[in-house]
């Protein structure tokens, strides 16, 4: 099936509105592809700032080290570290965000989901170590909590004000159902952005769901302004999250009786890199996808979803502030790979995978 050029053209350009106040020069606009867009970037400063996470074999962070046990590649070749800083989350202005998925969790899963976010929330007294707020993602809206809070027990009580209504968009509905699913995802991922963005600090989006749907495979074809479309979604979206300062998380709350299944696994193929519209997929917009790159973990297989949601917050507790000069791009939109490196054997550095240079 080949995928409709102006219908998804325009499911992209306006699951990404607020994405694009961020100013991310693109090489045609996605609504009207041929149309060059001018960079309004060309000779800003090109400096990146990369949040750092170090961790041993056994998944532990690890805290203490110092700038000369990094070294960092741009493209495979080593750059220089500007500046450096050891973080403890606890003293720093960071920001958990909570975002409860109606639309892509079945409705039974929904309620285990929001148990579970209550129970992590009412631990300690309903004392939470960092501020929090909650998203709550469904066919009816976004509603994207006002304010930030450490007392868990006024969160719990935000959690139960809100009405878990039924989904509206169904898997039964195929693929025109998923791609609504999809279009609703990346509009609340990119309101988001946005208003995360206005503040100073880093921030953790936590998406509890299984992820949107993929629209991904061997009958789904892609045309030349389609593919151009994603891949200036993915460009932006990959800006927007780094100048936001957001690392994106998923939490997988199917469980065990999914553990097994290629959806959990499958996005692995969509990992690398997209250097051009010649070589993207529709897979290269998926929440874990885009959570792996921006520096983020993955969790599934656990009927725990506590776990996973401690696992991610267990980022904060130490981490590494790396500020490199990014490369001049000979063209707009030049995807650049990135790799953080640590000298002690069996040490393990996460950051975001790459980003897309100027010129």
């Amino acid at each position: 099936m080949q995928v409709s050029s102006w219908a998804l053209v325009c499911l992209l350009s306006f699951s990404l509105p607020s994405i694009a106040q961020q100013s991310v020069p693109t090489t045609e606009s996605p609504t009207r592809p041929g149309t060059a867009r001018p960079s309004e970037t060309a000779g800003a400063d090109r400096r990146i700032e990369l949040n750092v996470v170090v961790t041993d074999r056994s998944g532990k962070v690890i805290p203490g080290l110092r700038q000369q046990d990094f070294s960092i590649f741009d493209n495979k070749r080593p750059g220089n570290i500007l500046s450096f800083r050891a973080v403890n989350g606890a003293s720093a202005p960071v920001e958990v965000v909570f975002v409860v998925d109606q639309v892509n969790t079945s409705f039974d899963r929904v309620a285990f989901e929001r148990d579970e976010i209550k129970k992590f929330l009412s631990r300690d007294g309903g004392k939470l170590p960092y501020p929090t707020s909650l998203v709550f993602f469904s066919d009816d809206g976004t509603q994207i909590q006002n304010g930030v809070s450490r007392d868990g027990n006024s969160l719990v009580a935000a959690l139960d004000q809100n009405q878990n209504g039924l989904r509206s968009v169904r898997r039964a509905q195929g693929y025109y159902g998923a791609q609504e699913r999809f279009q609703l995802s990346l509009k609340t991922l990119s309101s988001l952005i946005a208003m995360e963005g206005a503040k100073p600090g880093r921030k953790i989006v936590i998406w509890i769901s299984p992820g949107w749907p993929l629209l991904t495979g061997p009958r789904i074809e892609l045309s030349r302004n389609d593919a151009l479309g994603v891949f200036n979604s993915v460009v932006s979206i990959s800006t927007a999250l780094r100048q936001a300062g957001i690392t994106l998380y998923s939490v997988d709350p199917l469980g065990l009786a999914d553990a097994g299944s290629l959806r959990t696994t499958y996005y692995e193929e969509f990992l690398k890199g997209v250097t051009s519209p010649n070589h993207v997929d529709m897979g290269d917009l998926a929440l874990q996808v885009i959570a792996t790159q921006s520096g983020g973990l993955v969790t599934y297989g656990s009927n725990s979803i506590v776990a996973g949601m401690d696992r991610c917050i267990a980022d904060l507790s130490a981490y590494y502030v790396l500020t490199i000069e990014g490369a001049p791009a000979d063209k707009a939109n030049e995807y650049h790979d990135l790799q953080v490196k640590v000298a002690t054997p069996g040490l393990t550095a996460r950051t975001r995978t790459g980003y897309y240079a100027q010129p």
